[in-house]
């Protein structure tokens, strides 16, 4: 049971299909160094079919501090809300299964936010690629030219932050401020953080708590996942009433220009009107002609920090973070413009697990 000296925890974790990852977040769960601290862990799988499921049993049977619970919804969020539910623990950590942790990752997690009295506390986002595309991706996600420089991208940041990666909060915090949206396929993050932060809460980023997330590994990975980010990042912006900030707005409007000018440049010749047309079709070879002057600079850039051997697939990564998201984006706003209360199957395109 907690022991009365130290804080006890509640490690939880939501997942589903993983048998290839879950061994090795295993692996590194069984060397977090918790000292004294009394701790949990809760699995929350949802309804798996590969053999995660029994994979997980297995391990529980050799760790008694391990269990495993049932998550019907499926979706991260669904998983994560039944874990907390069921945590014993007075302080809650997030844990992802496609991460790697430092051993000190749980310990200095609780540290900081004791030490800190900020609600919310996480490492920055680091990566671990082996693939050459996946190193590629990896690359580009540091990137400011695909991210738009958000502080847990940074790896070396320390200080008030508005999200982190994962997360680690008081038990109350989250009974007070209310727990995942499990309407949210996606962002259910960012949202939390949200309302954590707008209700006068504090998330501090430190570098010292240390995870390795491992990105997709495939181009259309990335893009189907990144296209989600964009579609659900709308449904927190309708649900919050807030504006997207620039950095979610860019990529929408450069995908809208890719739409709108040729089909004017198009619908003008149809029309014989020449002069009509070539100011279209001028204006959308200038946007892409400054689109890959500014991509080949951004690729070079980041190869030179991250590694030669990405250059040659930079581009096409920087181009799947910016089409996918925006194009994600812009079916959001149609559908909170025209169908905002149908619900979205988790086969379809917008909730699908992306791996």
């Amino acid at each position: 049971m907690p022991s009365k000296n130290f804080p006890s925890i509640s490690i939880i974790v939501a997942c589903r299909n993983e048998v290839t990852h879950i061994r090795a977040f295993l692996d590194s769960l069984a060397k977090q160094e918790m000292g004294e601290m009394w701790w949990e862990v809760m699995l929350a799988d949802g309804q798996s079919t590969d053999g995660t499921r029994q994979l997980l049993e297995e391990y529980c049977k050799d760790h008694l501090n391990v269990r495993v619970i049932s998550n019907p919804g499926r979706i991260v969020s669904c998983g994560l809300n039944a874990a907390i539910r069921a945590a014993k623990g007075e302080i809650i950590l997030r844990m992802d299964a496609h991460s790697f942790y430092a051993p000190d990752y749980c310990r200095r997690s609780v540290e900081t936010l004791l030490k800190t009295g900020a609600d919310n506390v996480g490492g920055p986002a680091r990566t671990r690629a082996d693939k050459p595309m996946q190193r590629a991706i990896a690359a580009a996600y540091h990137s400011r030219f695909s991210t738009g420089g958000a502080r847990f991208h940074q790896e070396t940041y320390e200080g008030w932050v508005d999200t982190v990666t994962y997360g680690c909060w008081r038990k109350t915090t989250l009974e007070r401020i209310g727990l995942f949206d499990e309407g949210l396929v996606r962002n259910q993050d960012d949202e939390l953080n949200l309302r954590l932060v707008r209700t006068g809460g504090r998330i501090w980023q430190d570098p010292a708590i240390i995870s390795w997330y491992s990105p997709r590994s495939t181009v259309a990975g990335l893009f189907h996942q990144y296209f989600q980010y964009g579609f659900w990042k709308v449904m927190v912006i309708q649900k919050h009433r807030l504006p997207g900030s620039w950095r979610q707005l860019v990529p929408a409007a450069f995908v809208a220009l890719n739409l709108i000018l040729p089909t004017a440049a198009l619908a003008a010749l149809l029309a014989r009107l020449p002069s009509v047309f070539y100011s279209f079709a001028g204006a959308w070879v200038a946007l892409v002609s400054a689109y890959a002057f500014a991509t080949a600079a951004a690729s070079f850039h980041t190869a030179r920090g991250r590694g030669w051997d990405t250059l040659l697939r930079l581009p096409i990564v920087f181009g799947a973070y910016h089409l996918s998201y925006g194009s994600g984006f812009l079916m959001g706003m149609v559908r909170a413009a025209v169908s905002p209360t149908v619900a979205i199957s988790n086969r379809s395109v917008f909730a699908r697990i992306t791996r």
